[in-house]
């Protein structure tokens, strides 16, 4: 039977890894502490740790599980977290394809993991300790250990369950952006989800309903029809055998939607172009099916549609923008009940096989890492 795990040949040898740490220390500012600098540390922290590479760019051909990475040594205002469960999102693929540009060879995928703060280094660390419970979005989560600015760190509120923040964060806050700033959806308003029961999708979906806007999903199969409702949506168009544009313009009057949220890509654009009302927003944030190639901007000109393609790391790159988002998210998943469904937690060391069934459609919901494994 074929296996996804990542055979032995891709676990490096002690001294092909201690090569590897050579070369990658660079990425984890490896530097001499001043004795000046006061750094309170937990005990027990190793020197090297298992983690995830990229030498180049491809399939899952290309992702090499070593064990001897080096733990990060710490730049003023970062924190060492010790990753309890990393979060896996098709920006990790984009980066393993190369669609989007590794900024270095050694590259360590992972845009957010939750976890543990075992070390502060000087500098501003915004409040954050030893001990604190914390989930963070920036680079380099696929590891045991992360070293993190401590701007890009939030604590995990009480009564967030383990889990629960790495399955929330990066997805949960990019739908709260995106109906909060790329397109302030009110109340009654029509809006399309294309993938409504993927991670992204799921969270639109009950952000919508909190709204009360109407919302009509897509999605590929009847289960994922049937979650994509539970969540919210009032009504799920099956595309695998259903007319999506005819669906929408029957439901909306023939207006067509005040805003299409696009995490697909390529497959859709055209298709969210025509199901826009006049004045409508389209609005494409991911590239799941592909990057959406070069078009005529006149196009827009039929509708006056606006379109944009938006960044959660944009929309909080400010503290203050970060730590308001995070706590009015957070308090909507302790307060309202809003669902963080996790799909499967998979060992590090099967990380292939998280990609291949992202990027297979064979998920709903969120993919976790146990870095543990």
């Amino acid at each position: 039977m074929f296996s996804t795990r990542i055979p032995s040949s891709r676990i490096l040898s002690y001294s092909a890894s201690r090569r590897v740490a050579a070369t990658i220390s660079s990425h984890f500012h490896v530097q001499k502490t001043p004795l000046t600098r006061r750094i309170r540390t937990m005990a027990s922290i190793p020197t090297t740790q298992k983690g995830v590479i990229i030498n180049k760019t491809g399939g899952t051909e290309v992702l090499e599980y070593v064990t001897d990475l080096p733990v990060p040594a710490l730049a003023d205002g970062q924190i060492l977290v010790k990753n309890d469960y990393i979060g896996v999102n098709f920006i990790d693929t984009y980066y393993r394809t190369g669609l989007y540009p590794p900024p270095r060879f050694p590259y360590i995928l992972g845009r957010e993991a939750e976890g543990t703060v075992v070390k502060t280094g000087g500098g501003e660390t915004y409040g954050l300790k030893e001990g604190d419970r914390v989930v963070w979005m920036n680079e380099g989560a696929y590891a045991e250990y992360s070293d993190v600015p401590a701007k890009k760190a939030v604590k995990i509120p009480e009564g967030v369950a383990p889990k629960v923040a790495a399955a929330a964060l990066l997805q949960g806050l990019t739908a709260l952006t995106l109906v909060r700033e790329a397109h302030a959806v009110k109340k009654g308003d029509w809006v399309l989800v294309h993938a409504a029961a993927g991670g992204t999708g799921l969270w639109l979906v009950q952000l919508l309903k909190s709204i009360g806007a109407n919302t009509i999903g897509t999605a590929s199969t009847p289960e994922k029809v049937a979650l994509a409702s539970k969540a919210g949506a009032a009504h799920v168009v099956d595309y695998s055998h259903e007319d999506v544009k005819a669906k929408v313009m029957e439901l909306t009057g023939g207006r067509g939607v005040a805003a299409v949220f696009d995490g697909v890509g390529r497959s859709t654009f055209d298709l969210s172009l025509e199901c826009v009302a006049r004045k409508g927003s389209l609005v494409s944030f991911g590239n799941a099916s592909g990057a959406v190639p070069p078009f005529a901007i006149a196009r827009l000109s039929a509708k006056n549609v606006r379109l944009m393609r938006p960044a959660v790391t944009t929309y909080v790159a400010a503290r203050d923008e970060l730590e308001a988002y995070s706590s009015e998210f957070f308090d909507l998943v302790v307060r309202d009940g809003l669902d963080a469904r996790i799909h499967h937690v998979y060992p590090l060391s099967e990380v292939a096989r998280a990609h291949q069934d992202l990027e297979g459609r064979k998920t709903t919901g969120k993919l976790l890492l146990d870095p543990s494994k």
